[in-house]
C-alpha cells in the first residue's frame, strides 16, 4: 500500500512561492537601500574633496602672502623652507584632486588616508569643475616657476613670487567660487536623490505591508479550507472505521497499535482501549508462545526492505489462528481470526504495517464440518474396498470379534473397583481388548478403526504412566467405544447390502457404553515357569485352564487360502510401514481343521505374533545384508494338530531376544536398579516382556511399542488353559509355540 504525496506538495507549492515573492520584494528594497547609501556616500565624498581643494587653495594664498611678507629673509631659513614645502605639497594635492574628480580614482593624502573619489558626470558639476581647473591651470605655472628657483640663493625669485601672489589673489577667489558651485550642485542632486529614495522606500514598505496582509488573509482562508477538508476526511475515515466489519489498524516498528482503528476491532479481538497498546501484549496468553515469537519475527521481516512482501506473506503465523478468550472462561469466547499484513510506504521507505483482521470462525467451522464429512466418505469408501476385496466370512468374523471386544470392554468398565490394584487390572484388561481390536482392524486395512483404537491406546498409555488412578479416569473411553460400535454397525450394514447371500456373523452389539462405575473386577494370572540350561534357548510356559470343546472349522478350501492371504498381506503391510521386507511361509495352515472355539484366539494370537516378528524380530534390510542374511526376513506360521491339542508356531530368522536391552530398559524405567537387573535370569526377563506396558521399542506407533501384544497372548493362553513356549537364539531366530487344548 502506498501513500501519495502529490496533494501535499501542491498544497504547499503556493505557500512556498508566496514566501519566495515576499522575500524577493524585501530583497529589492534592501538592494535599493544599499544603492542609495552608495549615492549618498559619493555625494559626501565629492563635497569633502571639493572643500579640501578649496581649503588647499586658501592655504596657497596664505603661504604666498607669507613668503611675500618675508622677502629679504634668508631663503634657507627654517621658516622659508617650511612654507615652500607646504606650498609645493598643496600645489601637488590640488592638481591631483582636480584630476581625480574629473576621472574618478583613488587618492591618498599626505597622512595616508585613502579616498575613493567618484567621477563627476552631471553637466553643472563638470562646468564648475572645469572653471576651477582653468583658473588653477593659470595659477599653477606661476607657482611652479617660483618654486623651481626659490631655493637657489644665487637667483632672485622675488618677481616670480610677486606674479604668483598677484595671480593667486584673483584665481583663488574664482577657484573657490567654482568649487562652491560644484558643492551646491552636489547638494542639490543629493536632495533630489534623497527625496526620490524616501518616496521609493515609503512605497516599498507600503507594498511589502500590503502584500503581507494579502498573504495572511489568503493563507488563513486557505488554511481554514484545508482544516475543513481535513476535518471532512477525518469524519469520512471515522465513518469508514465505524462501519467496516473487519478490524483495521496500523502497526509501527515497536509493534504499537495506531491511535486510529476500526470500531469492529474491539469486538473481533475482544478487548477495549487497543489504541497505543503493544500488539504482542494483546496477543499474549491468547495464542501459544511459539506463535507469538514467530509473529514478532514475521513483522520484523515485513519491515526489512530486502524481503519481498509476497514471499514473507506465505509465512504468516496468524492465518486462521485460534484466539482464546482472555477472561477466566477461556473456552467460552475462543474464535478463529485471520490476520493479513500489508506494508504502508512513505515514498520508498516502509512507514507502517496495515493489519486487516477478520473473524473467520464460521468459515473454519464449515471447513471442519466438510473435512469431517469427507473423512466419513473416505471411511465408507475404505470399508467398501475392504468388503469387496476380503472374504465375507473374514469380514463377518471381524464384525463379531469387534462386537465381542466392545461388549467385553463395556462390561469391564461397568465392573466395580476401588483399590489401585483393581483399577490397574481393569486398565490392563481394557488395554488388551483395545489392542486386539486394533490388530484385527489393521490387518484388514481399516484405518478408521485403527485410528480410533490408537487414540484410545494413547489415553490408556497415559493412564498407565499416571500412577494414581480413579474411576473417573475411564470415562473418556466411552466415547471411543461408541465410535467403534458405530463403525462396526456401518460396516455390517454395508456388508449386508453388498453380500446379501452371506448372513451376518452376529447382530451388532447394542450395549450402552456410558454406564460406568468406579469399581474394578479382580483378575489373577498364574505363570508356570520352566527353566532351561543357559546354553539352550529359553522357554516360558503358562498354566492350563480347561474349557468346553466345540466343532471344528474346515479351512481346507478357499476359506483357508483367504486366511493365509490375510496373514501374508498383514505381514507385508507392517513390514512396509517399518521399512523392512518379509516373506511369510505356511505349509500347514490350509491343512489343519481348527476347532470353532479356538479359531478366534488362534487368529488373535497369530496377528500379535506376526506383528511382533516383523517389528521386533526381523532386522532392517541393510542390517541383514551386513550380517550376510537375505534382505527379506523369513517368517514361518504353522498350525499343527496332534489329536488332543492345536499348536500355533511362529518363527522368524531375525535378531532374537536381546536380554541386555531388556535389562537396560528395566533400569531406565526405574523398575529395578543395576545390581538387581544383573541378577535377573533369562526367564525373569521373559516374564517382563509379557508384562503389560513393557516394550523394548523406543517409540510407539501403529504396529508396536506399547507393550500390550505379548500381554494379550499371555492372557489368551491362560484363558484357554494353554501353554506358551519361547525359544530364541541371539542373532538367529525367535520361535513362539502356542499350545491350546481342543477339549
Amino acid at each position: 500500500m502506498t501513500v501519495s504525496t502529490q496533494n501535499g506538495n501542491s498544497r504547499y507549492r503556493g505557500l512556498i512561492l508566496s514566501i519566495a515573492a515576499f522575500l524577493a520584494l524585501i530583497g529589492v528594497l534592501l538592494a535599493f537601500t544599499f544603492y542609495t547609501s552608495s549615492v549618498l556616500e559619493r555625494n559626501t565624498t565629492l563635497v569633502n574633496i571639493s572643500n579640501k581643494t578649496a581649503n588647499n587653495a586658501q592655504a596657497i594664498i596664505k603661504d604666498l602672502f607669507d613668503l611675500q611678507s618675508s622677502v629679504g629673509e634668508h631663503i634657507n631659513s627654517p621658516h622659508q623652507k617650511r612654507v615652500r614645502e607646504r606650498l609645493e605639497s598643496n600645489t601637488q594635492e590640488i592638481d591631483q584632486l582636480l584630476i581625480s574628480m574629473r576621472e574618478g580614482s583613488k587618492y591618498t593624502d599626505a597622512v595616508g588616508t585613502v579616498y575613493n573619489i567618484p567621477s563627476i558626470k552631471t553637466a553643472g558639476e563638470l562646468a564648475s569643475l572645469e572653471e576651477a581647473r582653468g583658473e588653477w591651470n593659470t595659477l599653477k605655472p606661476l607657482i611652479v616657476n617660483y618654486l623651481e628657483i626659490a631655493g637657489d640663493i644665487r637667483i632672485d625669485s622675488s618677481d616670480e613670487l610677486a606674479l604668483a601672489y598677484e595671480q593667486a589673489k584673483t584665481s583663488s577667489l574664482l577657484i573657490n567660487d567654482s568649487l562652491d558651485n560644484l558643492t551646491r550642485d552636489v547638494f542639490s542632486n543629493a536632495e533630489r536623490q534623497a527625496t526620490t529614495i524616501r518616496l521609493i522606500q515609503v512605497l516599498g514598505v507600503a507594498a511589502i505591508f500590503a502584500y503581507f496582509l494579502i498573504f495572511v488573509f489568503f493563507f488563513v482562508r486557505r488554511l481554514r479550507e484545508t482544516d475543513a477538508e481535513a476535518a471532512a476526511a477525518r469524519r469520512e475515515t471515522q465513518e469508514i472505521m465505524e462501519t467496516v466489519n473487519t478490524g483495521l489498524f496500523l502497526l509501527d516498528k515497536d509493534l504499537k497499535i495506531g491511535q486510529q482503528h476500526s470500531r469492529a476491532l474491539n469486538g473481533i479481538i475482544g478487548a477495549d482501549n487497543l489504541a497505543g497498546e503493544n500488539f504482542t501484549s494483546v496477543l499474549r496468553g491468547r495464542i501459544s508462545d511459539k506463535d507469538l515469537n514467530t509473529t514478532k519475527q514475521f513483522i520484523e521481516q515485513l519491515y526489512n526492505p530486502r524481503v519481498k512482501e509476497k514471499l514473507v506473506d506465505s509465512l504468516n503465523p496468524l492465518h486462521k489462528v485460534m484466539l482464546h478468550n482472555a477472561g477466566e472462561n477461556k473456552g467460552a469466547d475462543s474464535r478463529f481470526l485471520d490476520f493479513k499484513f500489508s506494508r504502508v510506504y512513505d515514498k520508498k521507505d516502509i512507514a507502517r504495517i496495515l493489519v486487516n483482521v477478520n473473524d473467520v470462525s464460521d468459515a473454519v467451522y464449515l471447513e471442519q464440518r466438510l473435512e469431517k464429512e469427507r473423512s466419513q466418505n473416505d471411511m465408507q469408501i475404505e470399508m467398501l474396498t475392504t468388503i469387496l476385496n476380503v472374504n465375507p466370512k473374514i469380514i463377518n468374523e471381524f464384525i463379531a470379534n469387534t462386537d465381542a471386544h466392545i461388549n467385553k470392554m463395556n462390561n469391564i468398565l461397568k465392573n466395580p473397583g476401588s483399590s489401585q490394584y483393581e483399577l490397574e487390572n481393569k486398565l490392563k484388561a481394557i488395554y488388551r481388548e483395545m489392542h486386539s481390536l486394533k490388530g484385527e482392524a489393521s490387518a484388514l486395512k481399516l484405518h478408521s478403526f485403527t485410528k480410533i483404537a490408537s487414540d484410545a491406546e494413547d489415553k490408556l498409555h497415559a493412564l498407565q504412566n499416571q500412577g494414581q488412578l480413579s474411576g473417573n479416569d475411564f470415562l473418556p473411553l466411552a466415547v471411543h467405544l461408541d465410535d467403534l460400535l458405530s463403525l462396526s454397525n456401518t460396516i455390517a450394514t454395508l456388508g449386508e447390502r453388498i453380500n446379501r447371500s452371506e448372513p451376518a456373523a452376529s447382530k451388532p452389539a447394542t450395549a450402552s457404553t456410558t454406564a460406568l462405575s468406579d469399581a474394578v473386577a479382580q483378575q489373577s494370572i498364574a505363570l508356570a515357569e520352566s527353566t532351561a540350561p543357559k546354553s539352550q534357548p529359553t522357554s516360558l510356559s503358562i498354566g492350563n485352564i480347561s474349557l468346553d470343546g466345540g466343532q471344528d472349522i474346515d479351512l481346507s478350501d478357499n476359506a483357508a487360502e483367504d486366511q493365509l492371504s490375510f496373514y501374508r498381506d498383514f505381514a507385508k503391510d507392517i513390514a512396509a510401514r517399518q521399512g523392512k521386507q518379509v516373506q511369510l511361509n505356511s505349509h500347514t495352515l490350509t491343512q489343519v481343521n481348527i476347532p470353532e472355539h479356538l479359531a478366534k484366539p488362534i487368529k488373535e494370537i497369530g496377528i500379535q505374533l506376526l506383528r511382533n516378528a516383523v517389528v521386533h524380530g526381523v532386522e532392517a534390510p541393510s542390517v541383514r545384508h551386513s550380517l550376510g542374511k537375505e534382505t527379506a526376513g523369513k517368517i514361518d506360521l504353522e498350525v499343527q494338530d496332534n489329536g488332543q491339542e492345536v499348536m500355533l508356531i511362529v518363527q522368524d530368522d531375525g535378531q532374537g531376544i536381546d536380554y541386555d536391552s531388556i535389562r537396560h530398559k528395566l533400569v531406565a524405567e526405574n523398575h529395578v536398579d543395576n545390581e538387581a537387573a544383573s541378577q535377573l535370569t533369562h526367564s525373569d526377563l521373559l516374564k517382563q516382556l509379557f508384562s503389560s506396558g513393557f516394550s523394548t521399542k523406543e517409540d510407539a506407533d501403529e504396529d508396536g511399542g506399547r507393550g500390550v501384544g505379548l500381554d494379550i497372548i499371555k492372557s489368551l493362553v491362560k484363558d484357554y488353559d494353554g501353554k506358551l513356549n519361547v525359544n530364541s537364539e541371539r542373532g538367529k531366530m525367535t520361535r513362539f509355540v502356542i499350545t491350546l487344548p481342543k477339549a
